[in-house]
């Protein structure tokens, strides 16, 4: 079992930049691929990012898409989530996953993903 703890969410104004963290326990954190999800007040929880075991493969949702990069160190046990030219419309509580799996067709959703942390809330002001 993996436990994982985001860090890094904070208040910023549209057009600045976050960087997210997600720290893992344990010494298995690269058989294990990874997601960012977030979820809005009164909204269903949305796919952000995605990033295979090794981080050679990568993929986003078109919302976030040209804005957002999803990284991974696996020496450090951390994947990151580097969020550029912010909008109001990314406030949410953004969440970090892990999952046993590493099938890069089925990465955006939910149900693949064995692991959660706690979530970081991230607010954008106009």
């Amino acid at each position: 079992q993996v436990q994982l703890v985001e860090s890094g969410g904070g208040l910023v104004q549209a057009g600045g930049s976050l960087r997210l963290s997600c720290a893992a326990s344990g010494r298995t954190f690269s058989s294990y691929a990874m997601g960012w999800f977030r979820q809005a007040p009164g909204k269903a929880r949305e796919f952000v990012a995605a990033i295979s075991r090794s981080g050679g493969y990568t993929y986003y949702a078109d919302s976030v898409k040209g804005r957002f990069t999803i990284s991974r160190d696996n020496a450090k046990n951390t994947v990151y989530l580097q969020m550029n030219s912010l909008k109001p419309e990314d406030t949410a509580v953004y969440y970090c996953a892990a999952r046993g799996v590493d099938d890069p067709n089925s990465g955006s959703y939910y149900w693949t993903y064995d692991y959660w942390g706690q979530g970081t809330q991230v607010t954008v002001s106009s």
